[in-house]
């Protein structure tokens, strides 16, 4: 989403856009109505790669980090002896992750539209985290290009554990070697959180402080309908929660199921709990499921009708163990003006910037007790959370993405005018 509002909104910014992206790649979903949003002077160059099926990965991935098995199911020997074949395989190909076989036919079709299009500036945004490859391969063809990487996600921290395919030594080696080469090959070092920033400088000393900037996550109001008031009562007194995203390893629901069940009946009997998206493991669907019928499991939808239900639902939820990133929900929730449930760390970003825009009530997600209260809070609270509710809006209006592209659109140029110079 965050390269498709840039997509959207840099050519109003005087910047001629070329994006090159992959014509077959997978995802947990395809939303083709967010191509209209795209202006018609875009040029857009599709590339084939022999990216693997989504399913396919995700199993993969599941034999190699030795994810647990559905309950109730067991592994043969046999089975349980292939995972050995597929690690020892896998993370000597696929390193740094699956997207890496798009490598080959992305550095010659770069190679092409820089010299074919007068290219002043790359963007390369990640993850997949294979793309920082490209950059040192444009570096030595280059050399006066202007290079900028956008890491939307921190890598060897927290993204290389919580998404990684492979979480070997000789994986996290690749990794760590493969920023340090594209960092030293960068103009500039984009991150969207402060944390993920000063995370990211850290580990390189000697690049100067300059070269690692900032420009957050945001929310399209263009795609949200902000109600002018809360939905009335339900006459069975029941809390509609909803989630809105991918259930993975960041957002695990572990101890929230946990607190969710230990809630006494007659309070637990009052949440209707609204999952709408990909849940990523096969264990996470079942112990969701095991809360009974307080559980609605939607699946994926296309965004437009993913956050309209945030319209009907009393509270929007969020989940985060990750402490530096700050999952896209948070925004589009706050943009959307519905208070959050959030179950958080809270020594993370996504906590610092839930207290300074004032969107909600969060618990420790590594408390199950802590979560517990959330919820009954939020039993005992009623609807007088439409009081009690007062979001900072002037401050969430600094996160719509037109704005973000405008501060983004000022960076970039700056950065073509000083590499011209130069």
């Amino acid at each position: 989403m965050r390269a498709a509002s840039l997509a959207r909104y840099l050519p109003a910014e005087g910047i001629r856009l070329d994006v090159l992206t992959a014509r077959n790649a997978s995802a947990v979903g395809v939303d083709f109505t967010l191509l209209k949003e795209i202006p018609a002077e875009v040029t857009i160059h599709r590339s084939v790669t022999l990216d693997l099926p989504f399913w396919i990965k995700k199993r993969i991935k599941r034999l190699i980090s030795g994810a647990k098995p559905p309950a109730g199911r067991s592994t043969s020997s046999k089975t349980a002896d292939k995972p050995n074949i597929f690690k020892r395989f896998f993370e000597s190909r696929l390193l740094p992750d699956p997207q890496v076989t798009w490598l080959p036919v992305l550095t010659r079709a770069a190679r092409r539209i820089v010299r074919e299009r007068e290219i002043d500036l790359v963007l390369i945004t990640v993850p997949p985290f294979s793309s920082v490859l490209l950059v040192e391969k444009l570096r030595k063809e280059f050399p006066h290009l202007a290079i900028v990487v956008d890491f939307r996600d921190e890598w060897l921290l927290t993204g290389f554990d919580l998404t990684g395919l492979s979480r070997s030594e000789h994986a996290r080696e690749f990794a760590r070697k493969a920023e340090e080469r594209a960092v030293a090959s960068a103009t500039a070092v984009v991150a969207v959180t402060e944390g993920a920033r000063r995370e990211i400088r850290a580990r390189h000393p000697q690049e100067s402080d300059s070269k690692f900037l900032l420009i957050p996550n945001g929310f399209d109001a263009t795609r949200l309908s902000r109600p002018e008031s809360f939905p009335a009562p339900r006459p069975d007194g029941r809390i509609v929660v909803t989630h809105i995203g991918t259930v993975y390893a960041a957002n695990e629901p572990t101890t929230l199921i946990e607190a969710v069940q230990s809630l006494p009946p007659e309070i637990k009997s009052r949440f209707i709990l609204r999952f709408i998206g990909h849940i990523e493991e096969p264990r996470f669907r079942e112990s969701l499921l095991g809360l009974g019928d307080i559980v609605e499991i939607k699946g994926y939808l296309p965004q437009h009708e993913a956050l309209a239900t945030m319209d009907e639902t009393d509270y929007v939820l969020l989940m985060n163990h990750d402490p530096l990133n700050i999952q896209g929900k948070f925004y589009d929730y706050a943009g959307g003006g519905k208070p959050i449930l959030g179950a958080l760390n809270v020594n993370g970003e996504t906590r610092r910037l839930f207290d300074e825009l004032r969107v909600g009530w969060w618990a420790d997600i590594e408390d199950v007790d802590s979560i517990r209260r959330l919820f009954v809070d939020a039993a005992a609270r009623g609807t007088s959370h439409q009081r009690e509710f007062q979001p900072d809006r002037e401050k969430i209006a600094q996160y719509e993405r037109k704005v973000l592209a405008q501060r983004y659109a000022a960076l970039l140029h700056s950065i073509a005018g000083k590499q011209r110079e130069r």
